[in-house]
């Protein structure tokens, strides 16, 4: 009997893997090892559980254990891997209160991505989170409770019941602080305003949310202050001051006393597992992968944000952790692993973010000095259009930003902020990116237009036109 495909990870890659080879080849055998006890779920929908937009944990659940199991999956939970022989094609697992061997025919690495608290000390004291699984949203939710409130969710089975009660019990914070102005920064800072919290944002450098782009941060940053969020931006946070709890933000220029800090100054990949193995790593210390999701070795695959994905402007290897291109890569390699290679696809860092009433969206390269350092001759323009016809109600303005090269025409990237359906409108320049569009062909698009939905010069086509104007 051959060995199985055995993966290493049961969230979003791992388990899109294991799906799609068990319904591939319904004869072969799949074994899913996830160290903790929730599988599958949706990380990026965690800010809402804790604002009270998603009332119950499960809701995040995009495949039960016993979905799995329906499916010919053979998932074990808390079950840790914590050795790969790639000479012996095995992995050593931890797991029952045994440790043993399990043999592999081929192997998918799909460990993920860790939040990143240092060099920030303190970060380990309580009222100190970071907003990385369940059981975090779950102890941060509960802190927010009235002490003493009953915790509906400490009933599910995969929760950690004893974190959440720590908190439960807990009086609940009036100040908080969030460390960092990135996605997670920006979608914390609402939930907790959500929650009549007196909110202060602390980013080390000018802008938030820096990879969308100058015009995008400027109304965010606008945006969150009307909204009562005090920002503190070029501050580096130095310490999370308290006793046991935390009970400070200290920063180069002074203290902010605060009840709760949440730290999300980023992540870095788990690639700790195969340290000792041959498997390469690229520039961003993610697993380096070919267009299939295969590492260096025979057999071995990575996928998710442990790994690498190529870009769809460069052609070079990079790091983009984000939902789509794990799934995505994760459903590829179950097929190529069945016997029908599938590529994983190119990324080009396609991302939106809700920040109270804005929507923000980027792909590719935005900013100049990133295209300029990629080869390109950047050149870009930011306008501003209305999101439909003026005289139908509703509108509002939408802010284009659009880069492209100089001497080939071609779009690079681009991003949009604005109050009314400008984040759908970035899969318009995605589409861009990936057919490898020049400005004057983005202009040409036929978008559909209709009073209300679009003026009829989109947001997107205006932007081209401008961008266009500066070649000629």
């Amino acid at each position: 009997m051959a060995d199985p495909f055995v993966v290493v990870g049961g969230d979003a890659a791992g388990l899109s893997a294991a799906s799609k080879y068990a319904r591939e080849n319904p004869d072969g055998d799949v074994v899913v090892f996830e160290k903790g006890r929730w599988v599958s779920y949706a990380h990026c929908g965690t800010p809402y559980y804790v604002k009270g937009e998603v009332d119950n944990l499960t809701d995040l659940l995009s495949l039960s254990p016993e979905d799995a199991a329906d499916r010919g999956i053979d998932l074990r939970r808390e079950h840790e891997v914590v050795g790969v022989d790639t000479d012996a094609q095995t992995v050593a697992v931890v797991g029952d209160g045994e440790r043993f061997e399990q043999p592999y025919s081929d192997l998918l690495v799909a460990t993920g991505a860790h939040a990143v608290t240092d060099p920030i000390p303190g970060s380990d004291r309580e009222m100190a989170f970071t907003m990385h699984g369940l059981d975090s949203a779950a102890a941060v939710r509960a802190a927010l409770s009235p002490a003493g409130e009953e915790w509906v969710d400490t009933d599910i089975e995969y929760v950690d019941a004893d974190l959440v009660q720590r908190y439960t019990d807990r009086d609940p914070p009036d100040r908080v602080a969030v460390v960092g102005g990135g996605y997670v920064g920006v979608e914390m800072a609402e939930a907790f305003r959500a929650h009549g919290l007196e909110t202060h944002v602390f980013q080390r450098s000018s802008h938030l949310l820096p990879p969308f782009g100058d015009a995008v941060c400027e109304r965010v940053a606008d945006h969150l202050r009307e909204q009562g969020v005090t920002l503190h931006l070029n501050t580096a946070v130095s310490e999370l001051d308290g006793g046991d709890s935390v009970e400070a933000v200290v920063h180069e220029d002074g203290r902010v006393p605060v009840d709760l800090a949440l730290v999300g100054i980023g992540i870095a990949p788990n690639t700790q597992l195969l340290s000792d193995t041959p498997v390469e790593l690229g520039e961003s210390d993610a697993v380096a992968v070919d267009d299939y999701g295969r590492t260096n070795l025979d057999g071995v695959y990575a996928a998710g944000d442990c790994a690498e994905a190529r870009h769809a402007v460069t052609g070079e290897s990079t790091w983009v952790p984000l939902g789509l291109t794990a799934n995505r890569a994760g459903r590829a390699i179950g097929q190529t692993v069945a016997g029908d290679p599938e590529p994983v696809g190119d990324v080009a860092g396609t991302a939106v973010v809700k920040a109270f009433e804005l929507e923000c969206g980027r792909v590719g390269l935005v900013h100049e000095d990133a295209a300029s350092d990629a080869g390109f001759d950047p050149v870009s323009v930011s306008i501003d259009a209305g999101s439909r016809s003026g005289y139908y109600p509703g509108g509002d303005e939408t802010t284009v930003t659009l880069t492209a090269d100089r001497d080939s025409g071609r779009v690079l990237g681009g991003s949009i902020v604005g109050r009314d359906r400008a984040a759908v409108r970035i899969d318009t320049l995605a589409t861009a990116l990936e057919s490898d569009l020049t400005v004057a062909e983005l202009e040409r698009l036929d978008l559909a237009y209709a009073p209300p939905f679009s003026p009829v010069w989109d947001p997107i086509l205006v932007a081209a036109k401008v961008l266009r104007g500066q070649f000629e």
